[in-house]
């Protein structure tokens, strides 16, 4: 395939036509119809289909021109990387998305190693649904997307997951909710007031099951996609909120809040998700290795319950 030929192509799906193409590119009209029909003889498919005077893109215009964008995105970070390169070195680009359910802070204990490898690293960072996030990851826009569950059934993208670790959750309260919280954990949960994960999520899912089958009935005064959010709240002491066991000593210190309890029953989970059935990115390796043998080791459970 020729640069040039995706180039003109480019330019005339974005301008809208031969002729604006022509101006700004400085080629006769002729020259640069005849280019883009050897790029579709090259693809074997028409690109462009007549509209009255104009052209508009075919279906699989569309779809070139998606990839042509990120051909020429890419051309774009090349020149920058070679320009820089004396001053830097080489520089390692790291694209991950992270699904919104997954805790902030979860997140980025997770990414750390990655800025720990002795190579220069610059990290681009994504936060999105998991399907969009998916999505990107299909078209290798994205190196890597963390999640907290894994790819769903009826996501029909070629990726593998790559489970990180699980743990439980504690519940946590602010010092101005504490003396309403009678009994001991768990039925000091009973009545109180609870900032619940979204429905859709993983883990609000599991709470919801963990509190019928305890017949526990909190009153539910806030529901929550961005666990970050509910602890912005639970701090305030509007109510009771909950967040993975292995954060226990963290959100403590962090949000001036106490732990009422845990427990290892509603069962969070963290997924790495790659277009590598086999992991060789740098990255992708350190976050790994330290998810499985540090964050969600039986030991840095037990020490963080303490």
């Amino acid at each position: 395939m020729n640069y040039k030929h995706l180039h003109y192509f480019h330019q005339v799906a974005k301008l809208g036509g031969v002729l604006r193409a022509s101006e700004q590119l400085h080629l006769s009209p002729q020259t640069i119809s005849g280019q883009i029909q050897l790029l579709e003889e090259a693809l074997g498919t028409p690109l462009f289909a007549k509209s009255g005077r104009g052209l508009v893109l075919t279906e699989a215009g569309r779809m070139v021109l998606g990839y042509a964008e990120n051909i020429f995105s890419i051309g774009a970070e090349l020149k920058e990387a070679v320009r820089d390169y004396p001053r830097k070195g080489r520089l390692l680009e790291f694209r991950v998305g992270v699904a919104d359910a997954v805790p902030k802070t979860i997140a980025c204990r997770l990414i750390e190693p990655a800025t720990q490898l002795p190579e220069p690293i610059r990290i681009v960072c994504r936060e999105w649904k998991l399907d969009t996030l998916l999505g990107e990851l299909a078209l290798h826009r994205l190196d890597l997307v963390i999640s907290d569950a894994p790819i769903p059934s009826a996501v029909s993208v070629r990726a593998f997951n790559h489970k990180l670790g699980n743990c439980g959750v504690s519940f946590f309260a602010a010092p101005s909710l504490l003396e309403s919280c009678k009994g001991q954990f768990p039925t000091c949960l009973d009545g109180a007031p609870l900032l619940m994960p979204a429905e859709e999520s993983a883990v609000g899912q599991r709470l919801r099951s963990w509190l019928q089958a305890r017949s526990l009935h909190p009153r539910v005064v806030g529901e929550f996609d961005d666990s970050a959010l509910a602890k912005e709240f639970g701090r305030r002491g509007l109510g009771i909120f909950v967040a993975p066991t292995v954060l226990e000593r963290d959100i403590e210190k962090q949000y001036g809040v106490r732990a009422l309890g845990a427990t290892p029953e509603v069962v969070e989970e963290f997924f790495a998700i790659s277009v590598e059935r086999r992991i060789t990115h740098p990255c992708v390796t350190a976050i790994t290795e330290a998810a499985r043998n540090e964050l969600f080791t039986p030991l840095a459970r037990r020490q963080l319950a303490k």
